[in-house]
């Protein structure tokens, strides 16, 4: 046995459809297209999405709404959820670090702090975005706020 007469195993390979080799061979005339119809043309390619003339159903459904590209999502957390963790923990600096520690947020979210609830003790707040009434509460119980980029 050697390379020259190796072959593939019995029906293992199929011969090829020939078509458009003339009426004799059974695949000619239309050549396995039908008659007519733009199928049957050359150069002949689907739209996406087209259904035979029929309103395709991206037309068909309504469209509305609008997605702001540039808009960036924050995490809010109140200034009553702060006042809890920094009695519970005895935290006198709360930081994103302490507010994912506490599972309050992830590490890919940004935080606002809003202004919801009171504050009794001093504490410094880092975090991405304040709104005014928890930014003035903050300063105004003694604390410092800080904003991450």
């Amino acid at each position: 046995m050697n390379l020259s007469n190796l072959k593939p195993a019995e029906g293992a390979t199929k011969t090829r459809k020939r078509i458009g080799r003339g009426t004799g061979s059974g695949l000619g005339g239309t050549s396995t297209r039908g008659h007519k119809g733009a199928k049957s043309r050359s150069g002949y390619s689907k739209k996406i999405g087209f259904e035979g003339g029929q309103m395709p159903i991206q037309r068909r459904l309504p469209k509305f709404g609008f997605k702001n590209i540039n808009r960036v999502e924050y995490k809010p957390i109140n200034l009553d959820v702060l006042q809890n963790l920094a009695t519970a923990k005895g935290l006198t600096k709360i930081d994103v670090q302490a507010l994912i520690d506490a599972g309050f947020i992830s590490s890919k979210h940004l935080v606002k702090i809003l202004g919801n609830g009171a504050i009794t003790s001093k504490f410094d707040v880092e975090a991405h975005a304040f709104s005014k009434s928890a930014e003035a509460a903050i300063q105004a119980a003694g604390g410092t706020v800080t904003k991450l980029k």
